[in-house]
């Protein structure tokens, strides 16, 4: 099946897309662009230092796609920005996200980033410059400015998924002068390499930025390894004085050992020393997983006036991943045994998305309104072959002699399909000042969303569905003072069958799941501005959750609730302090299900976490930082047999900077905690030991 647009939306969306070049084709003649260049260029380059820098951020990009105060918002957006990530050395998605409350960890199959937010799986709501982008992989930040999180359903502007909130990397941009070159060296000769150079050129008619990193390490984990390399050009053309065209391009490679961490034994994991590994013994050559993703951008940006503008994106991607990987199958606590299986899997993968974002600027009726109307329409075409087998004989729960492996390739597969998904979508948005105190904000999306499954195994049959889905979003915000803002919101998503997977015999009839998210909270501004915090209270719902009978097909009777509380705050206090700081309690709870699974807690999801970090400028180039996390106990399986204990680790750092050349050091989990850091989340015996005691230094030179 196809997708079929109607033929008026088919002019509307001709004309979204080719308008700006048209604009640009009537204007450009009648102005000179050598007086009008220059001023646009310098306003790009406040606005993205604004967005990279400091710990308290006064606007966000992800929301409402749009750049808007936070405190207009009514919706709970944690942003961590290039200030915190480049203090902390952060380079991994858990490293930023360490900073947001209310967000757990998965193993993610020891291949992907994988997270929970507010006690729902987010494995496919991840999104880089508002463009989907879940393939399955491990993410590097040297080309990330900042880190968004939306909590709760985001559908209206994102389609598809993002039940407990969704992540946005906001990508470095060209737009300013910068030179950036960091070297890095910590335990178990963990080396990396950064680059970051941007220029933009006098005229003002262009600006180029170039960011990339290599890093090799070893690991506190017995024969996991890191070799992994990033670049990222991109390039921004001035072509008329309001139009812009923005070109970024992106590869990542990244090999590794595919760890999926240590089994339990009598409701917890085992006792072992966290270097333990149970797989093959030859793992760097028979479980290993690599990865390369290779993407490019184009963006058009034009402003008509001071009350219309229009943006198209288009983004194109390629993925392949070569995972193999040995893991515990099973468990015998009354023999204290184990067996493993072994599998390789394969996939490949590719896609397009396109998005038109056209703004208005009216006043209607004596109030201000900010409206999105927009259009989204792409494609993800989904290759996935895979093979298994189980690892002959038994081995021990506490000490296993490890076997020597072949990697696994050749023979019948277990499964080998292709995954074609189809998206449609318009949605529009009003952001409405009614009074200085007053604001709302309103949107509805449709999507159309088709998916297709073909089979090459024999005697599997072809499956397909296509689901039409509303999203609508609605919020109030009061703010009394210009410190104060008071809100109350209301949103809604659709999680469809298979989602970011094939579809399977089991929920191909099934409709999509629910979501809704209720909320209310506070957002203060402190001393003039330098320092916020918000206060937010929730309940999410997600309805028609498929839960497996008894001869194993799926039934939508399930439902899940997370009632919760997040509190976070950031500033910049002056006399050289900054501050991040989060607290969640979360009550997930399964409400409605099988005998089994009623009234248990969601896996990975702790009732209370928190995060604190603090750093002070000493003065003549000095500095020092320290931060908590804190982490409550969760369940490592669906059905609570297995507890992860909760944990408290303790990070440090100093600096020394002297014009453009800094040295930094930084020690994480002082005080050598044990701890279990991630889960699977559907399976008690694959979890991740948390790192111990080490230290990470860095010399960098930034003008």
């Amino acid at each position: 099946m196809r997708i079929k647009l109607h033929p008026m939306c088919a002019a509307v969306a001709g004309s979204l897309v080719f308008q700006p070049m048209l604009v640009w084709a009537q204007a450009a003649p009648a102005v000179s662009t050598a007086a009008a260049q220059l001023p646009e260029v310098t306003v790009k380059a406040d606005v993205g230092r604004e967005l990279g820098e400091g710990y308290n951020p006064p606007n966000t990009v992800s929301a409402t796609k749009t750049e808007a105060p936070l405190r207009d918002v009514p919706q709970t957006v944690n942003v961590v920005t290039g200030d915190v990530m480049r203090d902390q050395h952060a380079t991994s998605m858990q490293d930023a996200l360490k900073n947001v409350p209310g967000v757990s960890f998965s193993t993610g199959d020891g291949q992907r980033d994988q997270v929970s937010i507010r006690g729902f799986t987010a494995i496919a709501d991840q999104f880089v410059d508002g463009i989907r982008d879940d393939a399955l992989y491990f993410r590097d930040l040297s080309n990330v400015d900042r880190v968004e999180v939306i909590k709760g359903p985001a559908a209206v502007l994102y389609g598809r998924g993002s039940s407990g909130g969704l992540i946005n990397r906001v990508t470095k941009k060209p737009g300013i002068d910068v030179t950036d070159f960091a070297l890095s060296y910590g335990m178990w000769a963990d080396r990396r390499a950064e680059a970051d150079v941007g220029r933009v050129f006098a005229d003002g008619a262009a600006a180029f930025r170039v960011t990339g990193a290599v890093e090799k390490a070893n690991s506190y984990r017995s024969q996991q390894f890191l070799d992994r390399s990033a670049i990222a050009p991109s390039l921004e053309l001035r072509i008329a004085p309001e139009t812009t065209v923005l070109l970024q391009a992106d590869y990542l490679e990244d090999r590794r050992v595919t760890d999926f961490g240590i089994p339990a034994y009598k409701g917890r994991p085992v006792d072992v020393p966290a270097s333990r590994y149970y797989g093959a013994a030859n793992a760097r050559d028979a479980d290993y997983s690599q990865s390369r993703v290779y993407s490019g951008t184009a963006t058009i940006n034009h402003r008509f006036n001071e009350n219309w503008s229009i943006r198209n994106a288009t983004r194109y991607y390629h993925y392949s991943l070569d995972r193999n990987n040995t893991l515990t199958s099973a468990v015998d606590e009354a023999t204290q045994t184990l067996t493993m299986s072994h599998s390789n899997v394969f996939r490949e993968e590719h896609g397009w998305f396109n998005q038109t974002d056209l703004t208005q600027k009216a006043t209607i009726f004596g109030t201000e309104h900010e409206l999105l109307y927009g259009m989204e329409i792409g494609q993800q075409n989904k290759d996935l072959v895979n093979y298994s087998r189980a690892v002959p004989g038994r081995f021990d729960l506490f000490n296993p002699v490890l076997p020597t492996l072949q990697r696994l390739v050749g023979g019948t597969p277990a499964t080998s399909n292709l995954g074609i998904a189809k998206t449609l979508a318009f949605y529009t948005q009003d952001m409405i000042k009614v009074t200085e105190q007053w604001k709302a904000l309103l949107g509805l999306r449709y999507d159309n969303f088709q998916q297709d499954t073909y089979q090459r195994l024999a005697g599997q049959k072809n499956l397909s569905r296509t689901d039409n889905a509303w999203s609508p979003r609605a919020g109030l915000v009061w703010q009394p003072s210009k410190a104060q803002s008071y809100y109350v919101s209301w949103s809604k998503s659709f999680q469809p069958s298979g989602e970011t997977f094939a579809l399977a015999t089991n929920n191909a009839d099934l409709a999509p799941e629910t979501t809704n998210n209720t909320e209310v909270g506070a957002k203060y501004d402190w001393l003039d501005g330098k320092a916020t915090t918000t206060i937010s209270v929730f309940r999410l719902e997600r309805n028609n959750v498929k839960v497996a009978s008894a001869n194993n097909t799926l039934i939508p009777i399930g439902e899940q609730r997370t009632d919760g509380v997040e509190i976070s705050g950031a500033a910049e206090l002056g006399r050289g302090w900054r501050m991040l700081a989060g607290y969640a309690y979360l009550d997930a709870t399964v409400t409605k299900s099988t005998a089994a699974l009623q009234g248990k807690r969601a896996t990975i999801t702790p009732r209370h976490s928190g995060n604190a970090w603090l750093t002070k400028d000493l003065g003549h180039g000095f500095g020092v930082g320290a931060g908590v996390n804190l982490v409550g106990a969760r369940y490592a399986d669906p059905l609570n047999t297995v507890t992860l204990p909760g944990y408290v680790t303790a990070d440090a750092m100093a600096w020394y900077r002297r014009g453009g050349f800094e040295a930094q050091l930084n020690l994480y989990n002082l005080f050598n905690k044990s701890y279990i850091v991630s889960a699977h989340g559907t399976n008690p015996n694959l979890n991740m030991p948390g790192a111990p005691r080490s230290v990470m230094a860095t010399l960098r030179y930034r003008m």
